[in-house]
Formats: structure tokens, C-alpha cells, sequence
């Protein structure tokens, strides 16, 4: 599974718990927003000024290491 910045927020988040943390780590508090629901990756981290392509490598390293477990 590979995350890309046209998901949703929220799909995001529904793949793995951890991800939220990734998503704290970088200035997103998504859970419980009512824009997560709406906002792709990209709309979410450009209004908040989030470097999409960081924030990226983080949630796909996160993913792919709970790939490998």
C-alpha cells in the first residue's frame, strides 16, 4: 500500500493508527477534524503549510514498516 497526496485524510488515518502520530509529528491534528473527511493529503498539509512531500515519506515508511512485521 502505497500513501498518495489525492487520498483522503481520512482514509488515511483508517488504514493504520500510528499514522496519527506521523501526522502530529508534522503540525496535522486530522483526527476529529471535520476537513479530514473532505481534504485530500495535499489540500490538508498546503492549508497548513506541511512540505507534502515529507510528510509523505513518513506516513509511506510507516506504512511499509508495519508492511514487514
Amino acid at each position: 500500500m502505497k500513501i498518495t497526496e489525492e487520498m483522503l485524510v481520512c482514509e488515511i488515518l483508517d488504514l493504520d493508527d500510528e499514522l496519527e502520530a506521523v501526522f502530529k509529528r508534522h503540525g496535522l491534528l486530522c483526527l476529529g477534524c471535520p476537513g479530514a473527511v473532505s481534504e485530500t493529503l495535499r489540500e490538508a498539509a498546503d492549508g497548513h503549510g506541511i512540505d507534502i512531500d515529507a510528510l509523505l515519506s513518513d506516513l509511506n515508511r510507516q506504512v511499509q514498516r508495519k508492511e514487514e512485521v
